[in-house]
């Protein structure tokens, strides 16, 4: 199936999964104007605005208010897990219900650090892309995960392991999720696509050790210190049972 305009074929999936495109009507969304956000490459630090890349600090201080966290490395880890969910979301989805990819560059993609989640994304057009494993690693993992894990640890003092887990748990959780529609409308051939796929991302050197996978399970061998929310108790994927009493820095390796 070619890529529509609008990438109509997600939206039946949830709101992770949608990507809106541009240009989008002023106002229509409920909220500013999309061509006047940062885009993502602005955000991890790619660009020239400081008012832009300070997109990244806002939006984990907006993540911190709404969690009432006072500790900055865990606003800015969920921070990061709530963007991987929306980027592999969109990224899986489309490979699997199209078989094609759209060119998911940070240059391309806009985003509102003052949203609620699932984070606020706009594309400026869909240009299609092979919809294979490689492809899907190059476009989440090195274009826009690794950058941002950079800044991240620049700024916050994140673990890599931390913040790889973060990934491996998000991917699992795009792929549980398209199983699960899948299954519920009779779409064998989506359930086995996505399991094709994230299997073959699962090998990817920077996901393979990020933790171990039953079926659509997935156990991470690093915890995104969500326990430390106020309230937050442990993930469901988290490696811990219960929260840990220890020091949050040796629960995020």
């Amino acid at each position: 199936m070619d890529l529509d305009p609008d990438l109509a074929a997600l939206r039946p999936l949830g709101g992770f999964f949608v990507l809106r495109t541009l240009p989008t009507p002023a106002g229509a969304a409920g909220g500013p104007e999309p061509a006047g956000l940062p885009t993502l490459a602005e955000t991890y630090g790619q660009g020239t605005s400081d008012v832009h890349r300070n997109a990244l600090s806002l939006r984990v201080a907006t993540v911190a208010d709404r969690l009432r966290t006072p500790e900055p490395r865990v606003s800015a880890s969920v921070a990061q897990q709530g963007l991987a969910a929306r980027l592999w979301s969109v990224a899986l989805g489309c490979a699997v219900l199209y078989g094609r990819l759209p060119d998911l560059d940070a240059r391309l993609l806009r985003w509102d650090p003052l949203a609620s989640a699932p984070d606020d994304l706009w594309l400026t057009e869909p240009h299609p892309l092979p919809g294979d494993a490689a492809t899907l690693a190059d476009t989440v993992l090195l274009a826009h995960l690794e950058p941002l894990g950079a800044a991240l640890r620049t700024r916050y003092g994140l673990a890599a392991g931390l913040l790889w887990g973060n990934a491996g748990s998000a991917l699992a959780g795009a792929a549980r999720e398209l199983d699960r529609w899948a299954r519920a409308h009779g779409r064998t051939d989506v359930a086995d696509r996505a399991r094709t796929l994230t299997d073959d991302l699962f090998a990817h050197p920077l996901l393979r050790t990020t933790g171990t996978r039953t079926g659509t399970a997935f156990r991470r061998r690093s915890c995104c210190l969500y326990y430390r929310v106020p309230g937050g108790g442990v993930c469901g994927d988290c490696c811990f049972t219960r929260p840990p009493r220890s020091s949050p820095r040796a629960a995020s390796g």
